[in-house]
């Protein structure tokens, strides 16, 4: 078994497969076996500490060294069962690379962990899944979202013998993976792939077009099941604050994203062919920008408030930008959008900043970028359902304790939705899995 095992015919390879390969391609077996001698598989390893999800990175490395590709994936695995798809969103350059020894050396290069971890886990042979399910508990979860957060709870829950639900309110599971990522990053149906694979450890029950407050009620789901966890991501987004932002030509960058890693052929997507700005500073601004230019967008502008420094987008990700020639202009607010006598946007006007004492302030210089579209990327917002029993934060984001519990009994939580950690894909791997540890114990103590 592997979940890189479907192999795609030429002719059945689209222009849009075409415009999106992968942005980062896989090593060779060559290229994998010299960097992976390359480790120096330290005991007290500062990679292992950086990696959110704790993965013994010296010993997976040292596997793949030694030809024992599927004993380095099943060490990923027993730690973060998406380390498929980790391996190529996961921000290494600032975790576990960027803490790396090799960076101390004279060739100031770090080991390519990431790719290492994707070579292990593209190319291991598996006759079942790695991991056998403990005898049954007769107990039954109910996960809320099939994003990186419900599924490696599931995952981890099926594990420990437990059966579970999943409700999905896409007609997809998959969550950011699936429909959040770039086009560039997760190549292949790559996504779903990967959760034929989850779900294959068994005891794991998926049911799509499920939304909560509206299909499924935390209510019913707390009655009937012997606890509850949501993974329900961020839904909303966050607007500019300025006029006329319901009008044509302005988009939520989440929307186009989503849209494009669904379509099939290019002539379902509207992309502006002149000139577009795409308005954020994080991974989803930098997404937007350069999938917009591989569509073929002449001019892409991304602007952001403040300097480069501050933008959340790694500087990795600010030279993808700059390699796919997307201009980024810094230290500009947007003050309002230009239309002309029909009503068709022309461009939108930026009002120049700086920071004084710590504080952004308006300078007196206002620019206009002339432009066919608009796509905003400014934060995710968590839409929790009116109909739903309240959490502490309910409207920002869900409170829990260490143990992943919320205010509401039987119900736990993690992923984007919460508090917790930082908005990454693999942040909310982990948090998926403790809160699957911490249900457990739960569990068990109720029993005895």
């Amino acid at each position: 078994m592997n979940i890189q095992n479907k192999v795609v015919e030429a002719s059945q390879v689209s222009v849009l497969d075409e415009m999106f390969s992968d942005i980062k391609p896989a090593l060779t077996e060559r290229q994998a076996s010299y960097e992976s001698s390359r480790c120096y598989y330290c005991y007290d390893a500062p990679c292992v500490k950086a990696c959110p999800s704790d993965i013994n990175i010296p010993s997976f490395i040292a596997s793949i060294h030694n030809g024992d590709i599927e004993g380095a994936a099943e060490t990923i695995y027993s730690e973060n069962i998406l380390g498929g798809s980790c391996s190529r969103v996961c921000p290494t350059e600032i975790l576990c690379e960027q803490a790396c020894v090799r960076n101390k050396e004279a060739e100031c290069s770090p080991v390519l962990i990431g790719l290492l971890q994707r070579h292990a886990t593209d190319n291991a042979q598996f006759a079942d899944h790695p991991f056998e399910r403990a005898p049954s508990t007769g107990k039954t979860i109910a996960v809320v979202g099939a994003g990186p957060a419900g599924l490696s709870c599931a995952h981890r829950l099926a594990l420990l013998g437990h059966n579970v639900e999943i409700f999905e309110a896409q007609s997809k599971a998959g969550g950011l993976n699936e429909y959040g990522i770039a086009k560039y990053k997760l190549t292949d149906n790559f996504a779903q792939k990967e959760i034929d694979f989850i779900l294959e450890v068994g005891g794991i029950t998926l049911h799509t077009n499920k939304a909560l407050g509206k299909d499924i009620h935390l209510e019913e789901l707390t009655e009937k099941f012997d606890a509850v966890f949501l993974g329900i991501g961020l839904q909303g987004v966050r607007d500019l604050g300025i006029e006329n932002e319901d009008k044509p030509g302005i988009y939520n960058a989440v929307d186009f994203i989503s849209e494009l890693r669904q379509a099939e052929t290019a002539d379902q997507l509207v992309v502006p062919e002149k000139s577009a700005v795409v308005i954020g500073a994080g991974n989803t601004a930098i997404d937007m920008a350069c999938q917009l230019k591989r569509l073929g967008t002449e001019e892409v502008t991304l602007v952001y408030r403040r300097g480069t420094e501050d933008m959340s987008a790694t500087k990795h990700e600010q030279q993808i930008a700059k390699d796919h020639e997307v201009r980024i202009k810094t230290w500009s607010r947007p003050e309002a959008l230009l239309f002309d006598e029909d009503d068709k946007l022309t461009g939108i006007r930026f009002q120049k900043t700086e920071t004084v004492d710590g504080k952004l302030i308006d300078t007196d210089e206002q620019f206009d970028v002339p432009c066919e579209a608009v796509f905003k990327a400014v934060g995710q917002t968590l839409t929790y359902p009116a109909s739903e029993p309240t959490t502490p934060d309910s409207g920002s984001k869900i409170t829990t304790a260490e143990n992943f519990k919320t205010s509401i009994e039987k119900v736990y939580a993690g992923g984007d939705c919460t508090g917790v950690g930082e908005d990454l894909t693999v942040e909310a791997v982990q948090q998926g899995k403790l809160a699957a540890i911490a249900i457990d114990e739960q569990l068990k103590t109720e029993g005895n």
